[in-house]
């Protein structure tokens, strides 16, 4: 009977110590989810655009010298040639294509997050701008009914507009960025002006004098603008975005040839140089585009611990 009790009362003690340790052991629980991670803005990106352009309407600037004898027979015949030409030709408008790389840092300040960053652009442009213009002066001394008339046609284009450029951001949300950017400007100008003037009396040509300037450059300013741009995937953005830019003056100069068509005009037997003319005007305007741009996203994904 004692040993009986013994082993009764070693059971139970035995049952009570294991309960005990088995309290004291760890308890397994699930592990906990992890929410779907933030956007990363930071890293390369690369994308295309698409949008329109227009220049300004500035006026052609002319500014006229006699470039021979039968010019400073009378200072009509080259003083006409001066002033202002209120014509589009200096500044093309139209559909613009291209693409653009960059990199973006996103730091975070004062609890608030922005994204910085730098971004190249090229696109071409599908336009160009024309203007013309018809004017009639009448000879001052001259013989009843003699006049001379002048013809102008100016036109440019704007082939290929690109940017480098800074920019600074700040998100809206964590999907949604809105951003300042500026920097240089770069483009390909092309500039034509074409003159003819021809002297009337009494229903008689007298003479023609024909000029043309041409102007051909790769011009060099900058650029402002702003926008947004949208996360709308992983990896994925879409934006929206408007740039001024600024590629300073164009100048070009023509020196035009008079020829008679009569016999008898004094100082005027044959062909000779009339007339030079300088042409000045400022290239600037809008651009407005659409965009989307895949980031690669190079960061390290948030590391989730694990039990």
């Amino acid at each position: 009977m004692k040993k009986i009790g013994f082993s009764v009362a070693a059971l139970a003690l035995a049952i009570s110590a294991g309960s005990a340790f088995a309290a004291d052991l760890p308890s397994r629980k699930a592990a906990p989810v992890a929410p779907p991670p933030a956007p990363l803005w930071k890293g390369f990106y690369v994308g295309l655009n698409a949008g329109g352009t227009w220049g300004n309407n500035n006026p052609v600037n002319v500014s006229t010298y006699p470039a021979g004898t039968y010019a400073n027979s009378s200072a009509v015949y080259w003083a006409m040639g001066n002033g202002s030409v209120n014509s589009n030709g200096s500044n093309a408008s139209g559909f613009i294509g291209g693409g653009q790389v960059g990199y973006n840092w996103q730091p975070s300040y004062g609890g608030y997050s922005f994204v910085t960053g730098a971004e190249a652009d090229i696109q071409g442009i599908a336009g160009t701008g024309n203007g013309s213009r018809n004017r009639t002066w009448v000879t001052p001394g001259a013989q009843t009914g003699e006049s001379v008339y002048g013809f102008s046609n100016t036109s440019g284009s704007l082939q290929y507009l690109g940017t480098v450029r800074g920019r600074l951001g700040w998100l809206a949300t964590p999907t949604l960025l809105i951003y300042g950017t500026g920097g240089l400007a770069y483009g390909g100008v092309t500039f034509n002006r074409s003159t003819t003037n021809i002297e009337a009396s009494s229903g008689v040509n007298q003479w023609i004098a024909l000029g043309n300037a041409s102007y051909s450059n790769t011009q060099v300013g900058w650029t402002a603008g702003g926008g947004v741009e949208w996360m709308f995937m992983p990896n994925w953005s879409a934006k929206a975005e408007y740039l001024y830019y600024d590629l300073g003056n164009i100048s070009a100069t023509s020196v035009s040839t008079i020829s008679p068509l009569t016999t008898g005009q004094a100082n005027l037997s044959t062909a000779q140089l009339f007339r030079s003319s300088t042409y000045n005007s400022r290239i600037d305007g809008n651009l407005v585009r659409a965009g989307v741009n895949y980031h690669f996203n190079f960061a390290a994904a948030p590391v989730v611990a694990k039990y």
